[in-house]
């Protein structure tokens, strides 16, 4: 077990804090060119499989992370989607972020809801983990005719 300074966790969360910011400020205007850029070359991803849901798939390089979203947008009503975050948290090199997402797939019509977590770990100024944590039925079932 390490222990870390006040002032080094601080200065640390701090660049975790803006990297984190920035992602989701990338994400929202769907800037896939930007978040190639906050994602390190090679990325611990974690979103548990799901063979009905096209967009859901292992990835570990930061082009195939930062793809997702724009996979996402091709598989899903862009106009309604929807997520709010509830807590950001940050301690030192990570970040949780928890809330609610919402959509539609487009192939079926249908739409899912349901909380999320999102875990991420910033070091050299670029994301190196992604683990993200959702009610994957939900979005199963509508992705399914």
């Amino acid at each position: 077990m390490s222990v870390r300074s006040s002032a080094t966790t601080d200065v640390t969360g701090e660049a975790t804090r803006a990297v984190v910011q920035e992602f989701l400020a990338a994400r929202l205007a769907g800037d896939t060119g930007r978040l190639v850029g906050i994602f390190a070359e090679q990325v611990d991803w974690m979103l548990a499989e799901n063979p009905g849901v096209p967009w859901i798939r292992p990835r570990s390089t930061g082009a195939e992370c930062a793809a997702q979203f724009v996979e996402l947008t091709q598989y899903t009503v862009p106009e309604d989607a929807r997520a709010s975050v509830d807590v950001f948290l940050v301690d030192g090199a990570d970040a949780v972020l928890t809330g609610r997402v919402s959509g539609t797939v487009r192939a079926t019509g249908k739409s899912f809801e349901g909380p999320f977590a999102l875990r991420l770990t910033v070091e050299g100024g670029r994301i190196v983990r992604h683990h993200l944590y959702e009610d994957g039925l939900a979005i199963a079932e509508a992705c399914a005719a």
